[in-house]
């Protein structure tokens, strides 16, 4: 049975810019990962970097969501405008349902001082994907860069050797 990441964000472009390297690493890690798009257009940039995407409103339509991920990372901005993609990270929060990972420069108050700011080193082979992803997204003029930000939840999730890929700023 393989890890599973949920990622959900507004569009393809916002997962590649800001959490692009970090999935792809989770992916050849061997990680299962889905993106759950409130737009689906663009989609192939995510596709790039090995993960399959669904469509929000059909996802939270449906009535089994299982199997439950092991991660979650949703963009902050997603949660201060969506009250069903609030309702599960604040469950998932409360009752350690998965890891919980955030990204963008609107974390709601609410959830600041939940949260510790985190960053996930890109390996050169994830910023290579990250980069094509970006291009496929039309963002070509954004740097990679070597490392993502993120806000994290406790961390619940350990690589192979006991340890996370996310660490503390």
């Amino acid at each position: 049975m393989r890890y599973r990441l949920a990622v959900v964000a507004g569009t393809s472009a916002d997962v590649v810019r800001h959490a692009g390297g970090w999935l792809c690493d989770r992916t050849m890690a061997g990680w299962e990962v889905t993106v759950v798009l409130a737009d689906t257009r663009g989609a192939e940039a995510v596709e790039i970097l090995g993960a399959s995407v669904l469509d929000l409103d059909t996802s939270l339509a449906a009535a089994v969501h299982d199997p439950w991920p092991h991660a979650l990372a949703v963009a902050a901005d997603l949660v201060a405008t969506d009250a069903r993609v609030r309702a599960g990270l604040l469950d998932c929060l409360d009752h350690g349902r998965a890891e919980v990972v955030l990204w963008g420069d609107t974390v709601p108050a609410s959830l600041d001082a939940r949260l510790d700011t985190v960053q996930h080193r890109i390996s050169m082979a994830a910023r290579t994907f990250k980069d094509c992803a970006l291009a496929a997204a039309g963002l070509p003029e954004v740097d990679g860069g070597a490392s993502e930000r993120f806000r994290c939840g406790e961390l619940l999730v350990t690589g192979a050797w006991g340890t996370t890929d996310l660490a503390a700023l």
